[in-house]
């Protein structure tokens, strides 16, 4: 008998519906060949193997899986026993990869309930801990197929495929909501998203990537406990940003994020400034540098995650250097800094940028300013800054939107660029108070008299 959606949600009775090979499109042909290599090793050592959430989900909407996670009942250690590529890794729950070169096959022991470890579990420390707000800070309980599935997030990912039979297990009726394109959370939304307030962000993300809708019972609670993203670790939340805006689909999870107060959480001095006097052009410019980075990634360009945070953070850090620069007497450059180290510090507490990429994003800043100063041999050194291609690139994005004297900044370092040595040299000299490759002539001062001795 066929559930409402409130009822398949919290249960999983009459589960799971098993689906024969002759009745749906998973295939061993779109599964990665090392996937392949674990789920058959697993067979063979007699432990169950599967193939688990988004490769199932992404082969039943026709999409190429990129995902190939693997679920089991052998425990991490008997993993690692199987193979000698394998490392162990988590704290929050023990997980093993299985290392091919650059591919990594992640296998992962079927999760139990909290509640239902055996005394055996606890004696092997494989148990759970909750914080004061109810989030999982550590999930080492093992368990069956079902218990699994219960405690995977959304319908759509309780899907396991069967290496053994090639059948489909579907423990949540996932396969329906895929149908009806919907995500919907397993169990009680607001419990679960207590256990881990990042499944907000997936959400939101998942409706985004499949276009999808979120179900009623499941976007409600987000807007009350939004502020549960404030006890993730900034690093998780970093992942959290990559998969959200280095992914393709940065202008939809940007708009999704903001109607569900999820983005004052990732970026809370962005949001801030978004309310502000500058909050048209500030919006404006994100979107634009969102867009860009969406076709690059659309069409297999090569992005960096430090060009789109260097366009979220702009213009709080140019707000910020103009407001010391009016209450201050700091030199301009020790303002930029000053500027910068307020805007990061208060950043990193959301999300913790790593270095590797807080050093182009200070370049694209600097080359903001560099860009402007074209006069003698500063435009050529400019133009051989390692990073001036951001720089430009950056350059044309603010000209777009700020037009006027950025714009036509913008249109003069496209020329420069295309310009031949000696149409180069006049445009330097043309630049308004430039004094082109000329050198100051200092005036010669006139020798003193010598003083007359001392009588």
């Amino acid at each position: 008998m066929k559930k409402d959606a409130a009822e398949r949600s919290n249960t999983s009775t009459d589960f799971p519906i098993v689906i024969p090979r002759d009745q749906h499109s998973v295939s061993r042909k779109y599964i990665s060949e090392n996937a392949l290599k674990v789920l058959y090793r697993l067979q063979k050592s007699g432990f169950d193997a599967y193939l688990v959430g988004g490769g199932v989900r992404d082969m039943l909407l026709g999409i190429k899986p990129k995902d190939f996670d693997i679920a089991t009942n052998a425990t991490p250690e008997q993993i690692k026993s199987l193979f000698r590529n394998c490392r162990l890794i988590g704290r929050r729950f023990r997980l093993a990869h299985i290392v091919f070169g650059r591919d990594i096959i992640e296998v992962a022991t079927f999760r139990g309930h909290h509640d239902s470890a055996s005394d055996k579990d606890k004696s092997c420390k494989k148990t759970s801990k909750q914080s004061e707000h109810g989030m999982l800070l550590r999930d080492n309980i093992y368990g069956s197929i079902d218990e699994d599935a219960e405690r995977r997030d959304f319908t759509i990912n309780a899907l396991y495929y069967s290496i053994a039979d090639f059948n489909i297990y579907d423990f949540a009726d996932g396969v329906e909501d895929i149908k009806q394109r919907t995500i919907r959370l397993i169990g009680d939304p607001e419990t679960r998203y207590r256990e881990d307030p990042v499944r907000m962000l997936r959400a939101v993300r998942f409706a985004t990537k499949l276009d999808m809708t979120i179900s009623e019972e499941t976007a409600s609670p987000i807007y009350a406990l939004s502020d549960l993203l404030a006890n993730i670790p900034p690093a998780r939340m970093f992942e959290e940003f990559l998969k959200l805006f280095i992914s393709g689909k940065a202008v939809a999870n940007f708009n999704m994020l903001r109607e569900f107060n999820l983005f004052e959480h990732l970026f809370p001095i962005v949001e801030q400034a978004l309310q502000g006097e500058q909050a048209a052009q500030l919006e404006q410019f994100v979107v634009l540098a969102m867009s860009n980075t969406d076709e690059r990634i659309n069409n297999d360009l090569r992005v960096t995650p430090a060009f789109l945070l260097a366009a979220f953070l702009w213009y709080p850090l140019s707000q910020r250097i103009a407001a010391l620069r009016d209450s201050t007497q700091l030199t301009p450059q020790d303002a930029f800094f000053a500027a910068l180290n307020e805007v990061m510090s208060e950043q990193q507490r959301s999300i913790a940028v790593p270095k590797r990429f807080q050093a182009p994003m200070k370049d694209i800043w600097v080359l903001q300013d560099k860009l402007n100063r074209r006069e003698g041999k500063k435009a050529y050194k400019t133009l051989e800054h390692p990073k001036f291609r951001a720089g430009y690139d950056f350059l044309l994005l603010r000209g777009e939107i700020e037009g006027g004297d950025t714009a036509q900044l913008a249109k003069w370092w496209t020329e420069f660029q295309e310009a031949s040595p000696e149409l180069q040299q006049m445009m330097i000299k043309a630049v308004p108070n430039s004094r082109g490759s000329r050198r100051t002539v200092r005036k010669r001062r006139k020798p003193r008299k010598p003083k007359a001795p001392a009588q």
